[in-house]
């Protein structure tokens, strides 16, 4: 996987969230894994398509995803991750994968992103790859954030 497709989506996570209130976020592991990706609770898949084709998870444990949706919704507390966390979640993502194709696009690629789709449920497998694709573990204020990036350029 070409690195120039893969720090847009860490530039876009590092850059994005603390401008939504979110602490600043490091980068804690990298690693390769196998075409399906093991939800930890709660999992948010967005399709790329145009210049550059594949797909990208947010990855996060129920308790990360309550932080993440409390912290959307200005400090609301989160009990459960019903609809209106899974919402807020989505709307997140959306404003990552948004930062994103700017920052491919300042690389001279046009690209396209698919509605969010979010998965509740730990140990589930998602398919997101036929082949392999890097993780980026990301630390965010003590909860971690997986960003499984399976993307590669249309040809």
């Amino acid at each position: 996987m070409d690195a120039k497709l893969v720090n847009p989506f860490i530039d876009a996570f590092i850059s994005v969230m603390p401008q939504i209130g979110f602490p600043i976020p490091k980068r804690t592991k990298v690693y390769l894994q196998n075409k399906n990706i093991t939800n930890f609770g709660v999992a948010v898949m967005l399709g790329f398509t145009k210049q550059i084709r594949g797909n990208v998870v947010y990855n996060m444990n129920e308790d990360t995803a309550k932080f993440i949706a409390s912290t959307m919704m200005m400090g609301m507390p989160v009990s459960e991750i019903d609809t209106m966390a899974q919402s807020a979640i989505a709307e997140m993502s959306n404003m990552l994968a948004a930062n994103t194709a700017t920052n491919l696009t300042a690389l001279d690629l046009e690209v396209d992103i698919s509605t969010p789709s979010v998965t509740v449920g730990k140990d589930t497998q998602m398919k997101i790859s036929n082949t392999q694709y890097l993780t980026i573990e990301m630390d965010l204020g003590g909860h971690k954030v997986d960003i499984a990036i399976a993307v590669d350029r249309d040809v």
